[in-house]
Formats: structure tokens, C-alpha cells, sequence
């Protein structure tokens, strides 16, 4: 059976990792630490071994003094893209825009810049709020921004391009001339074919 000053001792030692402070019997109450509601929260969520890991590498991935990213990267850091090569790819291209300005890879981010990134059927809107240079974990880059993205169209809404009944087979010269027609009002036609001639 413990002592009564092993009992007091932890007691003591509870009280200091959970208040901050010394509360014995012999303590004279002066705090440990600063001890503020955002630590104490901050220390309540992060108890986690795997949470703690997460926001380590969030914390090495921010770059020092408050320096810029640029935005091929911040895109890849932040998992809008897969690879920082498709991040300079999509700026290349015009789909990525900074503050309504379309922008080059090398353009430099800063906190509360709007990205818009135009992916495959969608417009991603996303509003820096912590820079990070390294790839991290889909929930911490959650946290890096804030997305205010219409939500995606259903997908009944997207119409299936070229699609045939199963077994209606080769397409003829009447229906392959409707598909072309249907492409041309969608915008993907050409207009009336030329003749070929040498």
C-alpha cells in the first residue's frame, strides 16, 4: 500500500500537468508555466501520439519568418494536386488563378490570397490561411485553408460523352453525322467538313 506522500506527491503532479499550477499542501501557487485557454486546448487535442506527429510535420513544413511559398507548391502541399509537376503544369496551363490573376509557378502565396484551380469539371476556391512548403497529411491540410468551393454538379447533371447501348455496335454514317452535330452545339465541332481534295 503507498505512503501518504506518495499519495500527495502525484496528487501534486496531476494538478501541475492539468492547471499549470502547484497546488500542495508546501506549494507556494505560483504558476508553472504560461498557462492559457488556447494551450490548454491545444494540449487536450494533442494528445494523440499520431495528431502530435501530424502537427510536428505541419510545423517543420512552414517556412521561417513568415516567408512566401509559391503557389505550384502550396498547391501540392495542400493536396489539390497530386504531383508539384501537376501543380506547375495546371499554372502553365491558366487553370490557376491568384486574387483573379492568372499566374506563372513561380508566383509567391501569401496568407488570405485567393486561389481559384480549375480542375476536371470543377472550380476549386480556396482561401490561404498558413503556408506550408511540404506535403502533409490530408487533416492537417485542412487546415491550411479555407474552402469556399461551389459544391461539385451531380453526376446526372454531366452528360456521358459517346455513349452506345451495349451491342448496338459499329456506329452508321446517320448517327456518327447526329453525334458530330450534338458536338458542335456543345462547342466541341469543327463546323461542316471540307472536301478533300488534292
Amino acid at each position: 500500500m503507498p505512503s501518504e506522500d506518495t499519495v500527495e506527491t502525484q496528487e501534486t503532479e496531476d494538478t501541475v500537468e492539468k492547471t499549470g499550477t502547484t497546488a500542495g499542501p508546501d506549494a507556494a501557487r505560483e504558476p508553472a508555466g504560461p498557462a492559457t485557454a488556447e494551450s490548454q486546448t491545444a494540449e487536450s487535442q494533442t494528445a494523440d501520439p499520431k495528431i502530435v506527429a501530424a502537427v510536428a510535420a505541419a510545423e517543420a513544413a512552414v517556412p521561417q519568418n513568415g516567408e512566401p511559398v509559391r503557389v505550384d507548391s502550396w498547391i501540392w502541399a495542400v493536396r489539390l494536386v497530386k504531383t508539384r509537376s501537376a501543380g506547375a503544369a495546371a499554372c502553365k496551363g491558366g487553370h490557376v488563378r491568384v486574387n483573379g490573376q492568372n499566374v506563372k509557378p513561380s508566383h509567391l502565396l501569401r496568407v488570405g490570397d485567393e486561389v481559384r484551380l480549375r480542375q476536371e469539371h470543377r472550380e476549386r476556391v480556396v482561401v490561404v490561411k498558413r503556408l506550408i512548403r511540404k506535403r502533409v497529411g490530408a487533416p492537417v491540410a485542412a487546415q491550411c485553408f479555407v474552402d469556399n468551393s461551389p459544391p461539385p454538379p451531380p453526376r446526372e447533371a454531366v452528360a456521358p460523352a459517346g455513349v452506345r447501348d451495349r451491342g448496338a455496335g459499329r456506329p452508321t454514317k446517320r448517327d456518327r453525322r447526329e453525334l458530330e452535330r450534338l458536338r458542335g452545339l456543345m462547342g466541341g465541332g469543327s463546323g461542316p467538313a471540307q472536301p478533300r481534295g488534292r
